[in-house]
């Protein structure tokens, strides 16, 4: 007998969500696969993964993404970062979305936003799409049945692609919207099919909630060692730096691919899956995760494949290089059961440099730690944004703006104050570029960031000699097992040392320029430890 899927006293109609045509709630997998087929919103490819397009956006858009401005909330929001939104600009989108939804088919799936009980936030996702609700259902944490008979959600995400804003009426930019209103608990988003602003719109809230909370909100990777939870690390950097596919070592525990939180007991992670680039994923460096594209019920979004055999192109980038696939995180082997864990002992943050400046791997003190992280340097890597169609360059603070609802200062007080409760060891890694900047440089191997990050990991990088890095004041092994000695020194992996000088200066004062902003609002010793 089929278990009832929905708390019968929270249906959309108590929410004022009334009119729609057929409303599905918290189908299961196969259902959400059978419904996306029924209603030809992509194509069933080999092992049954949902192969999808999203259409004109295949990124993200930051600059469509708003704050409702509203007095509880008006001294607390980072209003330079999150444009505001009028109250009465909102609720017209609003009514004009419910209004345009009626007699349509819609999804519904209960979720959670975190793997902590006492921590995670209730959300309920109405979607258009029957995939959509197959993504959200991957990405964030399933309650078991008898739990969605009394679920409450704590917030809204209405999702409707085929409705299109009106900038004048709304209070908008373009007829795409991403509007969050923290006194109505309620996200709606329009006119992107791109299923990542389900998510990011979670992330978004638990940004802003946290902190209040004493809890670090972090926009990381993280792992820890095989049997042992007590020895984590988390990995914090931007979409194309490498988290999903550095924190997935099949020598240890992966805790979570993108989203977590630190707090007083430890870390734990926000999803319940991952999102996972697929441009020129290999069976070989990353074989679990090159599995899940023909995993039954995976979403592979924005990939080329071949129409007859449904063989995927990895290497094929002419839809987007931003190309990725979603997918439960059972589906990796090693994958905490409980997305729960103790205090990390390595943080580590990765850049993706486009200049060639940087070291692949440096140590640094606490001071230097909050610097890099409220610096938040890296390059925005092709596809992940609308218009981004090459590296660049660029300051991310806390290496993640874009979901940064709060000041910076809050996000990198509270992460000096986890460091130091928790004595972690702190290390800056370049997955980006050696040998020369974009363009003439070549990528950093990936098999020696792995060497350098596993020294790093079990305690051996600690025992070698260390230089002072000339250019940014922190320290980088001279010599590591495994490891060219050359591509330590950056200067001397360029042909031109003079032009990698030049190059060095530039990022340097760019560095200098964007610190400006933050040199006012934090303590002297950070400021001291500035380049």
């Amino acid at each position: 007998m089929a278990q009832t899927r929905v708390n019968p006293n929270c249906k959309l109609e108590d929410q004022g969500i009334v009119g729609l045509g057929q409303v599905h709630y918290n189908l299961l997998e196969p259902a959400l696969v059978e419904a996306a087929i029924r209603r030809e919103e992509g194509k069933l490819g080999l092992g049954g993964a949902f192969l999808v397009s999203t259409g004109a956006k295949t990124g993200r858009s930051p600059k469509d993404k708003f704050v409702v401005r509203t007095a509880s909330v008006e001294d607390s929001i980072w209003w330079d970062n999150n444009p505001p939104m009028d109250p009465e600009a909102f609720e017209r989108l609003h009514a004009d979305m419910l209004e345009h939804m009626k007699g349509r088919e819609y999804f519904v799936q209960d979720l959670f936003g975190g793997a902590d009980p006492e921590q995670r936030l209730d959300v309920r996702v109405v979607s258009e799409l029957a995939w959509h609700s197959l993504f959200i259902r991957h990405l964030l944490r399933r309650p078991e049945a008898e739990e969605l008979a009394g679920f409450t959600p704590d917030w809204t995400i209405v999702n409707c692609p085929s409705f299109k804003a009106d900038p004048a009426r709304h209070g908008c930019r373009t007829e795409t919207v991403i509007a969050l209103n923290f006194d109505r608990k309620l996200i709606l988003i329009a006119n992107t099919e791109y299923a990542g602003e389900n998510k990011k719109g979670v992330f978004t809230l638990l940004n802003y909630i946290l902190p209040g909370r004493d809890i670090m909100p972090m926009h990381c990777s993280a792992n820890h060692a095989v049997g042992n939870p007590d020895e984590v690390a988390i990995f914090f950097g931007l979409s194309g730096t490498g988290k999903t596919t550095l924190s997935q070592d099949p020598s240890r525990t992966l805790i979570g691919d993108d989203e977590h939180g630190w707090s007083d007991k430890g870390v734990f992670n926000f999803e319940g899956g991952c999102y996972a680039k697929t441009i020129n994923l290999s069976p070989v460096a990353e074989p679990e995760i090159y599995a899940t594209t023909s995993r039954f019920a995976t979403v592979v979004e924005n990939m080329v494949f071949d129409p007859d055999t449904l063989e995927l192109d990895f290497a094929d980038s002419s839809i987007t290089e931003n190309m990725r696939c979603a997918y439960p995180l059972e589906a990796i082997s090693n994958a905490s059961e409980t997305g729960i864990a103790g205090q990390p002992r390595n943080v580590i943050m990765l850049t993706s440099d486009a200049y060639g400046v940087m070291p692949p791997i440096a140590r640094l003190t606490p001071q230097q730690a909050m610097y890099h992280f409220l610096s938040g340097f890296t390059s925005k890597t092709p596809g992940t944004e609308d218009g981004i169609v090459e590296p660049v360059p660029t300051f991310s603070t806390c290496f993640g703006a874009p979901f940064m609802p709060r000041r910076p200062e809050e996000y990198g007080r509270l992460l000096a104050e986890r460091i130091r409760k928790s004595g972690a060891t702190c290390w800056l890694v370049n997955t980006g570029w050696t040998g020369g900047p974009f363009g003439t440089g070549s990528r950093m191997p990936i098999k020696a960031t792995r060497a350098l990050l596993a020294a790093a990991l079990d305690g051996s990088l600690n025992g070698v000699e260390f230089r002072c890095d000339p250019n940014f004041g922190f320290e980088v092994p001279v010599s590591v097992p495994g490891v060219d000695d050359k591509l330590l020194d950056p200067r001397a992996t360029w042909a031109d040392g003079a032009a990698y000088d030049a190059q060095a200066e530039k990022l340097k004062g760019m560095f200098r320029d964007n610190f400006t902003k933050y040199e006012d609002k934090v303590d002297q010793d950070v400021r001291d430890a500035a380049i």
